[in-house]
């Protein structure tokens, strides 16, 4: 099947938090809660080298939109932006990345809001992407990726029992 037919059904509803893909308007929203978070993302997120501006944030929801559209399988890949389902406030980010659909797998990371950390959003998140990708979207593998020093990262792909396979070593060009 080409990726483009594939049908993802949105948004993943979870009992706190509600996962879709990004809309128009998304922007501002998530340049907020990027620079609130920043000092934490720059350490750990490689595509979170310098603070982005609002049309930056603009430019990647509008990219993220066209991939949605037509599955294509380069950056910005398929994120899926995390709300609070009570106040509709921005969490962080998920999604889909590097997928290969005649495995079929896919590839994962994440990132929260610094304020929104430490409160079991990310977990409750990473069960329900993961459980879509698997009964929806029919994978056979799921890969979740993140720094070797991200300890809150690798705590959350542990607690459901992902496995460590190795070391992926990435050269900064």
């Amino acid at each position: 099947m080409k990726p483009v037919l594939l049908d993802f059904p949105m948004p993943i509803i979870t009992p706190r938090l509600i996962l879709r893909a990004p809309k128009i308007g998304d922007g501002i929203t998530l340049n907020e809660a990027v620079l609130e978070s920043f000092d934490n993302l720059h350490r750990f997120m490689h595509w979170a080298k310098e603070k982005p501006t609002i049309a930056d944030s603009e430019e990647h929801v509008k990219s993220s939109i066209a991939n949605w559209e037509l599955k294509k399988n380069e950056e910005p890949y398929l994120p899926l932006y995390i709300f609070n389902k009570i106040t509709n406030q921005f969490i962080g980010a998920t999604g889909y990345h590097h997928y290969d659909w005649n495995i079929p797998s896919v590839e994962t990371g994440y990132w929260i809001r610094q304020s929104c950390a430490k409160q079991g959003f990310m977990s409750e998140a990473i069960n329900a992407l993961t459980q879509y990708a698997f009964k929806q979207l029919l994978v056979k593998r799921i890969t979740i990726t993140c720094d070797d020093d991200n300890f809150s990262s690798k705590n959350i792909a542990e607690r459901f029992g992902i496995c460590w396979k190795g070391h992926l070593n990435f050269t900064e060009e």
